[in-house]
């Protein structure tokens, strides 16, 4: 990043019942699939169990959900800590900001207050992200957040024609 960039203000919070309708654009959003594990559209059902059943412990649910607020509370993005390593102290990170909120830098400051939380109240000494080696701009983003090219996964993920190396990111959270 320039000397030139403002970081906006985010805020992570809870999942509430009030997020169904965004949780259900955002997990049914087919261009997103490739970047996950999910190859099919989940219903409302399905998401509000989610919500209901989500205790909002890692420790319980090996993952968290955060909602992702800009400086006016509108929800603009997810992120989540998922494969919970509660042994080794390591999640995997998981971020989304809706396209038309992109180019904002608010991916940038959600994953700021994401490390804040993983190292300060979690108490993880590791973060982990596997991205497209195609996503430039993901894997940017984790590198200005200190993650660290660590590894290539060869042909980990498949777009439904093609297998695409992903790489290995990670990050050591230290005061």
């Amino acid at each position: 990043m320039t000397g030139n960039t403002t970081i906006p203000k985010v805020f992570l919070r809870a999942m509430e019942p009030e997020d169904l309708d965004y949780l259900y654009r955002i997990e049914n959003d087919a261009d997103l699939w490739g970047v996950g594990v999910t190859n099919v559209p989940y219903s409302r059902y399905a998401l509000h169990d989610f919500i209901a059943n989500a205790t909002g412990d890692i420790y319980t649910d090996k993952q968290v959900r955060l909602m992702v607020d800009d400086e006016t509370h509108r929800t603009v993005g997810i992120v989540d800590l998922m494969n919970f390593a509660p042994r080794h102290h390591r999640a995997e990170v998981g971020i989304v900001i809706e396209k038309q909120c992109r180019g904002r830098h608010l991916a940038l400051a959600a994953l700021g207050e994401l490390h804040h939380y993983a190292y300060h109240v979690l108490h993880l000494h590791q973060l982990y992200a596997i991205v497209a080696e195609s996503n430039t701009a993901a894997r940017q983003l984790f590198i200005v957040n200190g993650y660290i090219h660590s590894g290539l996964l060869r042909h980990w993920l498949f777009n439904g024609e093609d297998y695409e190396d992903a790489c290995l990111m990670q990050a050591m959270l230290l005061k």
